[in-house]
């Protein structure tokens, strides 16, 4: 049960991002549990922390390059949190089985 629900704070990122793990880490009194509710949280709230220069960076260029170069890069971060939260639902599946 521990495996499924930390997991289950990655897998989020389908369907309810940061909803899930804080309720779980609410919830749950698991210091196993809690404890990947917390990076799942954390690796859900990056994109959008990551976002926040790029909106800067996007209303002050003087170039629609720049612009598309910023737009990619958001795109590559958010990517990267993506894989790394299935990535690491797997992990923690496998770990618990």
């Amino acid at each position: 049960m521990r495996g499924l629900l930390s997991s289950l704070c990655y897998f989020s990122i389908f369907f309810a991002p940061f909803l899930v793990p804080l309720i779980v880490w609410i919830a749950v009194r698991d210091d196993y549990v809690q404890g990947h509710a917390k990076k799942a949280i954390l690796s859900h709230i990056f994109p959008i922390i990551a976002a926040i220069p790029v909106v800067y960076f996007i209303i002050t260029a003087n170039h629609a390059g720049s612009v598309i170069g910023f737009v990619l890069l958001f795109v590559v971060v958010y990517l990267g949190v993506f894989v790394y939260n299935i990535y690491k639902g797997i992990m923690t599946l496998r770990e618990a089985a």
